[in-house]
């Protein structure tokens, strides 16, 4: 098995070189183009085989330079040259290299990327998990984490600022909430009002709200973290480590707290500029923004000396069998389903990570 395809042998060898189309204005592609997935994808142009930059899935192709850049439709400009067909077998100059990438390709152990299947009565293979995740950090890689407000009020605040301290988290993409509940935490000890014993408080109700006053007080959360406002948690860890975040709005947020991105485009924006650089991705009791982050990644990153593509770690974690599954049915088929609650992974997965370092 070869994750990097012989260019010499078919499909490859007797290709066609592929047709690019104008786009007719700003935002509109020819009628016919070539409409991509999360799979490696190489253009036979006059000159050879290339591999576009920057690849996701529902984008087009567009040539740009020297070379060839997976665009969203909406941002093509017009007259831009767009690749034009529909088979993904070379008879039109492309070909999607599926060998290794898709369910069933590989071999299987317990902790497989391409796993299909999804059940709250597998085990986890945590050792292999931990093991990966101490290479990612070895070779320099780019760990993406995709988290919902649960990872907060599962008490696993302090596990995931391990995380972070330990350089296993390069990026976190979350929403307001996420920020939110972390910082109510860190001002007031509570999460929605709720002590660390999971009781309600007198009068907690409204301590989000007075945890997001007093940061907009602030002027930013990293002014928050910064004066002591903020003492602990997510987002000072974030902040005192340098490590970025997005946090992207949605149209229930409470505040939203300064720094939170109320523009759908411009948080995916944001959000992709990570994307592309992920070698890896977890994402933790969260499913919308789990697919939307999946359905900015590839099946695939080539993030390596060679530059040629290897399977991206893809690990999402829910109590329910359902955000997996829908994970995988919006088209990261390669996601690795573990059912079980935020705050017992990431205990788990901190002790194996702690083992593994010792070893």
């Amino acid at each position: 098995m070869t994750w990097f395809p012989d260019l010499t042998l078919p499909p490859f060898a007797d290709a066609a070189v592929a047709t690019f189309l104008p786009a007719p204005a700003d935002g509109v592609v020819p009628e016919g183009f070539f409409s991509t997935s999360n799979l490696p994808t190489y253009v036979r142009l006059a000159s050879g085989w290339v591999a576009p930059t920057r690849p996701r899935m529902d984008c087009v192709l567009v040539q740009r330079g020297d070379g060839l850049e997976t665009v969203e439709p909406r941002l093509v400009r017009q007259g831009e040259s767009v690749v034009v067909g529909h088979d993904e077998h070379g008879r039109e100059g492309v070909v999607v290299y599926t060998e290794g990438f898709l369910p069933g390709a590989r071999g299987g152990n317990e902790f497989s990327f391409m796993s299909a299947d999804v059940s709250r009565e597998r085990p986890t293979n945590y050792e292999d998990l931990a093991r990966k995740l101490v290479e990612q950090r070895a070779r320099g890689g780019y760990l993406l984490w995709v988290a919902g407000p649960a990872l907060v009020h599962s008490r696993a605040r302090a596990d995931f600022a391990w995380f972070v301290e330990q350089g296993f988290v390069q990026v976190l993409l979350a929403g307001n909430a996420v920020a939110v509940h972390d910082m109510e935490a860190a001002i007031f000890g509570t999460t929605l009002g709720m002590d660390n014993t999971g009781r309600p408080t007198a009068g907690g109700h409204g301590l989000h709200m007075r945890a997001i006053n007093a940061v907009r007080a602030a002027g930013s959360i990293e002014a928050a973290v910064t004066t002591g406002l903020v003492p602990n948690g997510i987002m000072h860890t974030l902040v005192t480590h340098g490590v970025p975040y997005v946090l992207a709005g949605s149209i229930r947020d409470d505040g939203p707290l300064p720094g939170v991105i109320t523009d759908a485009l411009a948080a995916q924006e944001a959000m992709r500029e990570h994307a592309v650089k992920a070698t890896g991705a977890i994402f933790i009791a969260t499913a919308l923004h789990a697919i939307a982050v999946g359905n900015m990644l590839p099946s695939f990153h080539t993030q390596n000396p060679e530059g040629r593509p290897e399977p991206l770690l893809t690990i999402c974690v829910d109590q329910t069998e359902f955000v997996v599954t829908k994970l995988k049915d919006r088209g990261t088929h390669q996601a690795f389903g573990v059912v079980t609650n935020a705050q017992d992974f990431l205990t788990v997965l901190r002790t194996y990570v702690e083992r593994c370092l010792l070893t």
